[in-house]
């Protein structure tokens, strides 16, 4: 009787266990699912609508901002500058690097929840962010930039990931070298990546390009351009083992299952978030 009450008590709590990782639909950073072939993007993607179940919306606003969108409800920013639109739109979160002015501001909207720097409060120092809203997690990997002094600042840049729905989501910000072993084991499995692809301010060509295919990530979306040359010296260049998708959209509606099996290069297009979108 008490053998079969263990096996019992076994099962219950495997069972219990399988029904907790699927409610939390656990991110593939390190292990990702098997995608199904092609692309599924919803190409036609207004940032005001709602997001289909067990995806993310991922809209370009501008230079290294992005806006990410969940299921439920749940927003967040990247390299927060102080303005995306004439929309007077608050997101749950943003987050900024300093490396110059176009990617933060020292006066975020008060009624924005949760403002994430990159950087710490002394030189140097770095941060270490570890924002968990249930639908979405919210972490940091520090790196170096160059200082206004022509020096070195040591953990002044954040490459910040989101884990939501499954899939992880990195943004490289004002990236300035090739990340090292252990930031690059610390990012895990990216499955899509925002890359700055100016060639200059931030990585020179060759080297975010290798940074981009050591990383693997099944979709990159090059931002941080300043010019239609820099974008098309950047895809010339990572065209060999990426394919590129010029969709013509500013968002894109990505879910495991739309992940494409070959590595893809998918070029948004900047539009700031109106009331509405042609």
């Amino acid at each position: 009787m008490m053998r079969l009450l263990s096996i019992l008590l076994v099962l219950c709590i495997t069972v219990d266990s399988a029904r907790a990782q699927d409610d939390r639909r656990l991110s593939h950073c390190v292990a990702i699912a098997e995608a199904d072939p092609g692309f599924k993007f919803v190409h036609r993607a207004n940032w005001s609508q709602s997001v289909p179940d067990f995806s993310l919306r991922i809209h370009y606003i501008a230079h290294a901002s992005f806006l990410l969108q969940t299921p439920g409800g749940l927003t967040a920013i990247t390299d927060y500058t102080g303005f995306h639109g004439s929309h007077d739109f608050i997101p749950d979160v943003v987050t900024m690097n300093h490396a110059h002015a176009s990617h933060w501001t020292a006066r975020p909207d008060p009624r924005i929840p949760h403002v994430l720097h990159g950087w710490g409060e002394t030189w140097g120092a770095g941060i270490e962010h570890y924002l968990d809203l249930g639908e979405m997690l919210i972490r940091n990997v520090s790196t170096d930039i160059r200082s206004s002094l022509g020096g070195r600042e040591e953990r002044g840049n954040s490459i910040f990931i989101f884990e939501v729905e499954g899939l992880c989501i990195g943004h490289l910000g004002h990236l300035h070298h090739i990340p090292n072993q252990n930031q690059f084991a610390a990012l895990g499995r990216l499955d899509v990546v925002m890359a700055p692809v100016d060639g200059g301010l931030t990585l020179p060509l060759p080297d975010i390009i290798a940074t981009l295919k050591r990383l693997k990530s099944s979709i990159v979306i090059p931002m941080h351009w300043f010019s239609r040359a820099s974008l098309e010296a950047f895809l010339v260049g990572i065209s060999d083992e990426f394919n590129i998708d010029r969709t013509g959209q500013s968002a894109i509606v990505v879910s495991l299952r739309s992940l494409p099996k070959q590595p893809t290069v998918v070029v948004l297009e900047p539009q700031w978030l109106y009331d509405t979108e042609e």
